[in-house]
């Protein structure tokens, strides 16, 4: 057969299975049930057809990433910094290059959309405080980034991702930002995120916004990192900092986390306080860990979590907040356990199953028990209401988050108009059609929204309490989501096949994802949920897992998976 002709034939069922199988995906696509039909769809590069090279550098030669604090933990750089091979400021320098050859230039891979000026002068500060024998803690003098939704009362903006939000300088650090101050972290700058965290549009590309741009997946170049921490998964899996903080309302620290073969933790609501970051949902928003190692982020963990007076729903977890998680960093925690296996997560993909059930043969091998159960087919009704909570409580806290903010925008109407007058910047691919649906309801006492919030989190929650009760589960496992999509602005994001971040997000239930392994070096994760306040009992899980397996590994940034 003639070349050309074959390459006409594969070209033509490369389309025809696109046509098929690309769907239009809303908010919740990534994260709610109507996401979670499992397809066989197998990912593809988003390139064809190239040349097959290396990433090459700015200069054009290959990039050779030989970066001297790669894959480094926390420990590691507390001990350089104890035998004075390193002190903060060094470290700061190092990765504020590291930014400049990696996110800037080399890959470019758009990670960071802001940096603080005063990085270096807290740095300093630290290496004072050391010198003179006063070490805060793990974090002292630890270089971090963190999303550019939570508000530091510093030089940097804060701004959702929107060319809307330009120019807002916050009054105050936002409290987590205040605690992670007290607790001697450097704050290297801020990262790129899905705008509005991933709220703006049913059509959006994932890691997209009119203020930072694209992001891209350190591990394969054209892939998306996915949404919304995007830029502070990226970040901390290409080494561009020690740790990062991303937020998630349904799926947006632990999709990330996994695609960039990292360890995300989303705490329970009120585990963290939320005040100072730019809000979707009061009943779900968190912020939380992404780090390469379940250590470095049960560090992070404890340091920032508090009682805040700001944010009523802290007041819950008086009493349920542990000093220090490390204590709970078992490699032994998997023995006897009891863990539940979402039978939709074991029938994914060929290459996604074959990962899961070599994480189940660990957790077998580690002494756990595995029960299969079905979750999703008891929250069906959670995430049809869902969206409706979401819509209702994005509008009223954007609204009381705009009125104090030092912006020009007061309103979330003003934000759509400023959209629709700037559009050719603020809406080059996709339009605005969630924050004008927002905009169209009403307050948080109007029936519809006290019906829909009532279904997500009583639903979900006597469905995740009953599973552990009546099966004497520790935990429900499953792969956190599918490997990572192409980048597309033109047709916007599409379904990879699978999510588990609803259940845990919906009830407002902890959440840990542990890199499980790759396919054609696409990462994913290990996804482990449970009941409120258990952090503890995951963390133990997931760690116990990381050890067994140790299945993180840096990235290698190839342009395409030919590459």
């Amino acid at each position: 057969m003639p070349f050309d002709l074959v390459i006409k034939i594969v070209l033509f069922v490369t389309g025809f299975i696109q046509f098929i199988f690309m769907q239009r995906r809303s908010f919740l696509k990534a994260g709610s049930v109507a996401g979670l039909a499992a397809t066989t769809l197998v990912s593809t590069s988003c390139n064809l057809f190239s040349g097959g090279k290396k990433e090459q550098d700015s200069q054009g030669g290959e990039f050779a990433d030989q970066f001297e604090l790669n894959e480094v933990t926390i420990d590691m750089l507390q001990q350089k910094m104890q035998s004075k091979e390193y002190t903060s400021r060094s470290i700061t320098e190092l990765y504020l290059k590291r930014i400049d050859a990696i996110d800037k230039a080399g890959p470019k891979l758009n990670a960071v959309i802001q940096l603080n000026p005063d990085a270096l002068s807290i740095a300093d500060a630290m290496d004072k405080e050391r010198a003179g024998g006063k070490v805060r803690g793990p974090l002292h003098g630890i270089p971090m980034l963190i999303k550019d939704n939570i508000d530091t009362g510093d030089k940097m903006m804060t701004t959702a991702g929107a060319l809307a939000l330009s120019g807002n300088i916050a009054k105050q650090d936002a409290f987590i930002i205040h605690k992670l101050r007290e607790a001697g972290a450097v704050l290297l700058g801020k990262t790129n995120l899905s705008e509005w965290a991933n709220f703006r549009s049913t059509h959006s590309t994932s890691a997209w916004s009119s203020r930072g741009r694209q992001t891209k997946c350190p591990y394969i170049l054209d892939r998306n990192p996915s949404g919304s921490s995007a830029g502070s998964g990226s970040a901390a899996a290409a080494n561009l900092c020690a740790i990062a903080i991303g937020t998630e309302t349904d799926g947006s620290i632990v999709s990330p986390s996994s695609i960039n073969g990292l360890v995300g933790i989303k705490p329970t609501v009120g585990l963290w306080s939320r005040s100072g970051i730019i809000p979707i949902s009061k009943t779900q928003d968190t912020a939380g860990p992404m780090g390469r190692t379940v250590k470095d982020a049960v560090i992070l963990l404890g340091a920032l979590a508090g009682e805040d007076a700001q944010d009523s729903y802290t007041l819950a977890s008086k009493g349920k907040i542990q000093p220090d998680y490390t204590k709970f960093l078992d490699p032994d925690g998997l023995r006897g356990k009891r863990i539940g296996i979402e039978k939709d997560g074991m029938k994914v993909s060929p290459a996604m199953d074959k990962l899961f059930q070599d994480a189940i043969a660990v957790l077998k091998s580690k002494g756990a028990t595995i029960i299969e159960v079905e979750l999703y087919k008891q929250i069906k009704e959670a995430g049809k209401a869902e969206f409706t909570v979401l819509l209702y409580e994005f509008k009223d806290g954007v609204n009381q988050y705009l009125s104090k903010a030092n912006s020009k925008m007061k309103t979330l109407a003003d934000v759509i108009a400023f959209n629709k007058q700037n559009e050719t910047k603020a809406m080059p691919f996709f339009k605005q059609e969630t924050l004008e649906l927002a905009e169209k309801k009403g307050g948080l006492d109007s029936k519809e929204y006290l019906d829909a919030v009532k279904k997500t989190t009583e639903i979900t929650r006597n469905a995740i309490d009953a599973l552990l009760k009546e099966n004497k589960l520790d935990a429900i496992a499953a792969p956190t989501n599918g490997f990572a999509c192409c980048i597309d602005l033109v047709n916007g994001d599409y379904d990879n096949g699978f999510s588990f971040s609803g259940p845990a997000a919906m009830a407002g239930y902890p959440h840990i994802t542990v890199p499980m392994g790759a396919w054609n070096e696409l990462p994913v994760g290990l996804s482990f949920i449970s009941t409120a306040y258990d952090e503890a009992g995951i963390i133990k899980l997931g760690y116990a897992y990381e050890q067994a397996s140790k299945k993180r590994a840096a990235p290698k940034f190839k342009k395409d998976l030919f590459a």
